[in-house]
This record gives C-alpha cells, sequence and structure tokens, in this order.
C-alpha cells in the first residue's frame, strides 16, 4: 500500500522522537529492563505509532518506530511492531478518549501485580486526585488478544491505569506525556505504601478528608469511576468490582480501609464525629484488639 493511504502522522518526526523520549524516561527510571515495555500513540483514525519489538526503550531513535492499524496489522517501520501492542489497541478500541499508552514493568507497581495486592485508597493525596482506584487485570500469557482483552471490562470513565497482574501496569491517556505520568505516581506511591508497611502500618484519611479531596478532583474537572457508582464505598475498590469476572483481589498486605460508603450520599451525621454504637452493633474483635493494644501498652510502662 502506498504511505499517502495513511495518515501523515506515522511519518510525524516529532511523535516518534516524543515517544523515544518517553522510551528513555522509563528505562532510566527503572520501570523497563533490557525489552521490556512498549510506547503508543493513535495519530489517525485507523493508524496508531508504536515501539518495536526487541529493543532497548532507553536508547531507541525515531527510525526505529513503526506504525500498525487498529486491528494490529503492521503498516510502516523498518523494525517489527511488539507483539503486545494488541493490548493498547483494545484500550484505545474501547475509548476513543485515549490517544496514548505506556506498557512497562515498575518494580514497586509490579510486585502489587505479584502480590495481587489491591492498591488501597484513602491514604495519599496526589493519589485521590489524579488517579483512584487501580484494578488489577486477571494474568494471562502476555502478546496475545486473550491477554489484551483482560483489561476491557476496566476501560470505564476516570480509570487511567490498570495493573496487569503478575506482569506490570499500563497507563493511558490523551498524551504520551500524561499516560507515563500515571506509571510514575503510581510506583512512587507503592513504594510509599512498601516503606510505610515496614514501618508497621498504614494511616488512611478519614471520611470528611477523602469527600474532600474526591470534591476539590470533580473541581479540577478529573474524573473517577466513583463519580459514576451509586453508594461505593469510597476507600473499599468497590466502584469497578463489575469488571471482575471472579472475586476482585482483597487486600492481605495491607489492612481493609475503613468503610465509608456512598460517595454520592451525605453523611449520616454532621460535626465529623461518628454516633456511638448502639447496644448489640460492638465490633467485640475490634474491641478485644483495643483492650489488649492498651494492655500491653501499660506492662510496656
Amino acid at each position: 500500500m502506498t504511505a499517502n493511504k495513511w495518515n501523515s502522522g506515522i511519518n510525524d518526526r516529532k511523535l516518534k522522537e516524543e515517544i523515544c523520549e518517553i522510551g528513555r524516561r522509563v528505562y532510566n527510571k527503572g520501570f523497563a529492563a533490557a525489552n521490556d515495555g512498549n510506547i503508543s500513540i493513535r495519530v489517525g483514525e485507523n493508524e496508531v505509532l508504536c515501539s518495536p519489538t526487541m529493543i532497548c526503550k532507553g536508547f531507541m531513535t525515531p527510525d526505529d518506530i513503526c506504525a500498525v492499524d487498529l486491528q494490529g496489522n503492521q503498516i510502516a517501520g523498518k523494525r517489527k511492531r511488539t507483539s503486545e501492542i494488541l493490548l493498547h489497541l483494545a484500550i484505545m478500541r474501547a475509548s476513543s478518549d485515549v490517544k496514548a499508552c505506556v506498557h512497562c514493568h515498575p518494580p514497586h507497581a509490579t510486585a502489587f501485580a505479584v502480590a495481587r495486592e489491591p492498591i488501597p485508597q484513602c491514604i495519599l493525596p496526589e493519589i485521590e486526585v489524579f488517579m483512584g482506584e487501580v484494578p488489577i487485570a486477571p494474568y494471562e500469557t502476555p502478546g496475545g488478544q486473550a491477554f489484551a482483552n483482560t483489561v476491557v471490562p476496566f476501560i470505564k470513565p476516570g480509570v487511567n491505569t490498570i495493573i496487569l497482574a503478575n506482569h506490570g501496569t499500563i497507563s493511558f491517556g490523551k498524551t504520551l506525556e500524561e499516560a507515563y505520568w500515571k506509571t510514575e505516581i503510581l510506583d512512587a506511591y507503592c513504594r510509599i505504601l512498601l516503606l510505610s508497611k515496614q514501618l508497621g502500618h498504614v494511616e488512611y484519611l478519614g471520611e470528611k478528608q477523602s469527600r474532600e479531596l474526591l470534591d476539590l478532583k470533580k473541581k479540577l474537572g478529573f474524573d473517577d469511576p466513583r463519580f459514576h457508582v451509586e453508594n461505593c464505598d469510597l476507600c473499599g475498590n468497590s466502584a469497578l468490582r463489575d469488571g471482575y469476572k471472579e472475586a476482585a483481589p482483597e487486600p492481605c498486605a495491607f489492612e481493609a480501609p475503613p468503610s465509608y460508603p456512598g460517595y454520592l450520599q451525605k453523611p449520616a451525621y454532621e460535626g465529623g464525629q461518628a454516633p456511638a454504637p448502639a447496644a448489640g452493633d460492638v465490633d467485640s474483635e475490634a474491641l478485644v484488639k483495643l483492650i489488649t493494644e492498651q494492655v500491653l501498652a501499660a506492662l510496656g510502662k
């Protein structure tokens, strides 16, 4: 086929240089060892530029970049396209808003992927505002269409990053830089979580603080899955539960967050203080734990 049948974007050297620049960042941050990872940007109705297979993302040149159509057929480039481009294309077909994808293996986020530990919410303000819930797609052997299809149930408004079980992450957005930033933010957060776990525990934000952050997010014009699900648990990774064919991953390394149901509902109480529990509502296990901690603290003195 002649080149003029395709969008001129596949010959846009500036976009190819941008892919190379993101590749250098991914490699220099340690998010992609050796030939790991792949990067793509949509440049037309049916055309996508992408990194080739078997190349270190830190040393790509514009001449290395190839192009495919939305079905994965290679339409330009001297080098062979990456097999995992099918993952990127599945996301782009599912959401016309997605123009760019970055897939890599950031070590701290990938640790959560290997442990299949859900990313806790209601801890760090930047995560609440810029990310929100991060689902974990089920494992499939990388490279095929079955692998690409694992993320499709989670392509919903407000989702910008997906953890790939036992593999890595895929982040996406309207620009390559936006997609890359999501990866960097997530890995930094996962590192903070792992460090805080070494100190003993994480401290969750209260309901009032969590609602304030989501209100700020809405004012800034950012979307969030919790805006689209009535009565979802603010901190419980519940907004995307219908995307899981099997049971959603449950927290193991990190304690389950406090339950703050109903983002769209008004708080059930005023003044920031929950009412005292009625008779019969006391959590006996939590009460025993609290008393035990107080006794041990007293003995320590």
